[in-house]
């Protein structure tokens, strides 16, 4: 068992390596080449047809008829409204206050999974989540300027939607875990899914000029659906079903350090003790909230 759980934090690095380069590589496709709902409708129809392939080819499990409307659900909180209110909202507010109001992700599932799955709220995590929430936000901030309300406060608004509904969708889709195979489980999540993505993104995706597409272009593409989309979402699913949704989400924290990285990689950015220092209280997060308690946990099993 305590293999598992480092596979599954092993898992969960993977994710979060690849949503910090996401937010680098998929800015150079959207919105100049492909508007951001019509990509959303590209990432989604895409990945759930890869799923159901690879859920016919190598798992071949059927669905209750009764948990149809819980995927549906799960659907909505970690597909539709995950991807669109983010998207939507981004557009209407700054880089920086989205970052923000992300941070809010981890604290929310916390909450949230206090409330419905039962899960303590033990001193080590709410450290764990403070120290990481202050890492995050100091990452975020250093050398920025940022501001909540007036003219942004929508777009503000539907980041925090967004960072709710992905709160939700982790704790909501663990008790299915107990039931079904994690590819199982995606599957559905990602096939009603596009039905709630097409009828919002539809005119945005008619819109992209093919045809005239550069190359490079088509491989951001290529790393937004089958990285950003397919492989995070099997890896996180995976690990959800390993660990509790509250580890899951603390993991976030580690993204704007990872986008940091890359940025200093490309020469966009530079490096300063502020923010190796800022580093540490993030990774001093995770370690508190995720390894020791999850191995704390399997070891009494």
């Amino acid at each position: 068992m305590i293999k598992k759980a480092w596979q599954a934090h092993l898992a969960l690095g993977i994710v979060n390596l690849i949503y910090g380069a996401n937010y680098v590589i998929a800015k150079e496709a959207t919105p100049e080449y492909i508007l951001p709902f019509g990509f959303i409708i590209i990432r989604v129809t895409v990945c759930a047809l890869l799923f159901t392939i690879f859920h016919y080819a190598f798992v071949k499990e059927k669905v209750e008829v009764k948990d149809y409307p819980k995927l549906m659900v799960g659907a909505f909180f970690g597909v539709v409204c995950n991807q669109l209110m983010f998207f939507k909202g981004l557009s209407m507010t700054s880089p920086i206050n989205a970052s923000l109001i992300m941070i809010t992700t981890p604290i929310l599932v916390l909450i949230i999974s206090a409330i419905v799955l039962k899960e303590g709220l033990t001193s080590r995590k709410i450290l764990g989540i403070t120290s990481g929430a202050i890492g995050a936000f100091l990452i975020i901030t250093f050398g920025q300027r940022f501001s909540l309300g007036g003219e942004s406060s929508l777009g503000d608004l539907f980041i925090f939607i967004n960072a709710a509904s992905y709160a939700i969708y982790l704790v909501y889709i663990k008790p299915l875990m107990n039931k079904y195979h994690p590819i199982t489980i995606i599957k559905w999540v990602f096939v009603f899914g596009c039905l709630g993505v097409w009828p919002v993104g539809y005119n945005e995706l008619m819109q992209v000029d093919w045809a005239n597409l550069p190359t490079y272009i088509w491989a951001v593409v290529f790393y937004v659906v089958f990285f950003s989309t397919f492989l995070a979402y099997s890896l996180n699913i995976s690990a959800l079903k390993l660990v509790n949704p509250s580890i899951v989400g603390i993991y976030i924290y580690t993204q704007p350090v990872i986008a940091t990285l890359i940025a200093v990689g490309l020469g966009k950015d530079s490096l300063s003790v502020f923010k190796l220092m800022a580093a540490v209280l993030i990774f001093t997060g995770v370690y508190l909230v995720s390894f020791q308690n999850g191995i704390d946990r399997q070891r009494k099993k």
